[in-house]
This record gives C-alpha cells, sequence and structure tokens, in this order.
C-alpha cells in the first residue's frame, strides 16, 4: 500500500484587479504596435466611423442605381461608376483596417478621403449634368437618385476629409 501523497504547503493567495477603460483609438499614438490585430468596435461610434459607413451604405446605392440601366452608352455614367466602385470597395478595405487597428503601422488616410471627396464631387457634378429625360426616360429616376445620392456620399467624404486633416494636425504639432 502506498502512502498518501503529500499535500503541498497552501500559498498565500492576492487578488489583482484590472480597469480598463475603452475609447476609440482613431486619434491614438501612432508610434504604439502590437504583434495581433486588435478589434476596435468604439470606432464606429465616431464620427469618421459614422461617415465611413454611410458612405459605404450611400456609395452602394449610388452604384447600383446607376448599374442597374444602361449607363455604358453614356461615357458620363461610365465615369460615375468608376468613381463610386473604386471609392466604394477602397472604403470597404478602409473600414477593415480601422476596425482591426491595422491603420496603426501604416500611414494615415487624408489622401485617401481627400482624393475620394474631389473625384466623388467632380462625379457627382457629371451624374447630375447627365441627367435628362431625353436620354433615356426609363432610366430616368435611377440616374437622378444616383444623383442626389452621389452628392450625399461626396458630403461624406468631405467629412471625413476634415477629420482625417484634423487627426493629422495634432500629429504634426506634437
Amino acid at each position: 500500500m502506498e502512502p498518501p501523497p503529500e499535500e503541498a504547503p497552501p500559498r498565500s493567495r492576492s487578488h489583482t484587479v484590472t480597469t480598463t477603460t475603452t475609447s476609440s483609438s482613431f486619434t491614438a499614438n501612432l508610434s504604439a504596435s502590437s504583434s495581433t490585430l486588435a478589434y476596435d468596435r468604439e470606432f464606429l461610434r465616431t464620427p469618421p466611423g459614422l461617415l465611413m459607413v454611410a458612405e459605404i451604405v450611400i456609395g452602394l446605392l449610388v452604384w447600383t442605381l446607376i448599374a442597374g440601366t444602361e449607363y455604358f452608352l453614356y461615357p458620363a455614367f461610365g465615369w460615375v461608376m468608376f468613381v463610386a466602385v473604386f471609392y466604394w470597395v477602397l472604403t470597404v478595405f478602409f473600414l477593415i483596417i480601422y476596425m482591426t487597428m491595422t491603420y496603426t503601422r501604416i500611414p494615415q488616410g487624408l489622401c485617401f478621403n481627400g482624393s475620394a471627396f474631389i473625384l466623388y464631387l467632380i462625379a457627382a457634378i457629371v451624374d447630375a449634368s447627365s441627367v435628362t429625360k431625353e436620354l433615356d426616360s426609363h432610366n430616368y429616376n435611377s440616374w437622378a437618385a444616383s444623383s442626389f445620392f452621389a452628392f450625399v456620399v461626396t458630403s461624406c467624404y468631405a467629412g471625413n476629409t476634415y477629420f482625417s486633416f484634423i487627426s493629422w494636425r495634432s500629429r504634426t504639432l506634437q
């Protein structure tokens, strides 16, 4: 018969309480980095996050309203489609970058938002000036709606350009 195993002496237990405060890291220091991707769910509650979601939803409306028509017969609508789809894909990409906080390892999006604002403004003006009843009356409503939403998404990109500029400016003044 084996002797019962000896029990280890009881260790003293210490209790540590950790308090974590969450806030969006949109304006966080860019020098912070880690080897794993983080998830910033608070970003969607910031003005830039809300504008980015609006850009994705309204941008989708712009290009689907045009894509449902014979836009390829009119070069102006081809340009609008190019700008709308190009920046829609890039905005989805940047939303993923901001949600995973990968932007802390790459440069800020001031150039992206600024170029999106300028090209979307041009595309919205081209879209609005190309909408006439004489071109194709059964596509008129879709084209008119796409023109309206192109101006709405342009204002969203303008807002994000402003917030990107403020963020960039605050880093350069430090």
